[in-house]
């Protein structure tokens, strides 16, 4: 499939980039610097370099998709101010509709509940966390799949908290919170290997799997 990839440099979208090429998709980066962008990428990704605030680059690389991959995530920052990708997901979603791409496939917090759960001591755990150690990064996470969520888009919003640099784990533990024991650590490595797989499963569309190891 064509697959447009959003923070396609960052440290989850560079992971999420390499195994769709793995899977056989073809793939469009969107980065802000060019100098994060691989050099393996040469002749096998399309690459678009531009500010998450281009309406024209976002909808260039949106033409011709068949699916949107959001590996967008706030910066952490403490001295960061407003909401870019609020704004830029509202962009790409604009241009999603305008050229009839459908799936979207994105990232978010546990605070934010699947449709069809109700708040665990966990869930409400991480939403304090965020409001109190960083509030402007975690009302940029939940407005973002707020809108996500009340689109027209087949979406799926994958749901980690404190993604490390670890390697591939065997078994990965997925589901709903009050349902499914989740953790709390999960490593960069196997949330771009399920997120990738979304690309090709229609299993989680319309809901927000969490993962953990």
């Amino acid at each position: 499939m064509n697959v447009t990839v959003f923070g396609a440099t960052g440290a989850i979208g560079s992971l999420t980039v390499a195994e769709l090429l793995a899977r056989g998709h073809t793939v469009t980066a969107y980065a802000r610097n060019p100098a994060k962008v691989p050099a393996s990428w040469a002749e096998r990704v399309r690459v678009v370099i531009a500010e998450i605030s281009d309406v024209q680059a976002i909808d260039s690389a949106v033409a011709g998709a068949e699916v949107v991959v959001s590996a967008l995530g706030p910066s952490m920052d403490r001295t960061a101010t407003g909401l870019p990708l609020v704004d830029g997901t509202r962009h790409i979603l604009a241009a999603m509709a305008t050229h009839g791409v459908t799936r979207y496939i994105g990232h978010g917090t546990p605070s934010v509940l699947d449709p069809e759960e109700t708040p665990t001591i966990q869930t409400r755990l991480i939403g304090l966390m965020g409001r109190t150690l960083l509030p402007r990064a975690y009302a940029e996470l939940l407005g973002m799949t707020d809108l996500v969520t009340s689109s027209a888009a087949r979406w799926t919003i994958v749901r980690f908290t404190a993604p490390k640099n670890t390697p591939r784990q065997r078994h990965l533990r997925v589901g709903f919170y009050g349902t499914t024991r989740i953790g709390f650590a999960v490593g960069r490595a196997d949330i771009a290997a399920f997120t990738a797989a979304q690309v090709d499963d229609d299993t989680y569309v319309g809901r927000a799997p969490a993962i953990s190891h």
